[in-house]
């Protein structure tokens, strides 16, 4: 099971809002969501999964860097399989996080 913790740097600049967007669900109930773009252009991509011993697995990954952190009860497995996810939609979810998310994208 990777657990990990990094240390974000100190001139690093989250987005200024704390709105999580909902971008998509896995076959295995992860959801993913993503923060609206920062004022450096990253975005935080979040991914959480229930279970029923730890109540929720979670990791963090901000785009574009790919930068993982915050890592809690998923196999390397799962991970490896997340960050393919990501890299794969990045495209979207940084167009996304410009425009309010997906729903506003698409005009929803």
């Amino acid at each position: 099971m990777m657990n990990t913790s990094q240390t974000r740097p100190e001139n690093v600049i989250l987005p200024s809002s704390n709105m999580m967007y909902p971008f998509m669900t896995l076959d295995d109930n992860a959801e993913i969501v993503h923060s609206e773009m920062g004022k450096d252009g990253r975005v935080k991509v979040y991914i959480e999964k229930p279970d029923a011993k730890d109540g929720f697995h979670r990791a963090t990954c901000y785009l574009p860097s790919y930068t993982w952190e915050d890592i809690f009860g998923f196999s390397d497995e799962e991970i490896n399989r997340y960050k393919k996810v990501i890299e794969s939609t990045a495209h979207l979810i940084m167009e996304f996080s410009q425009k309010g998310g997906f729903n506003n994208a698409a005009n929803l």
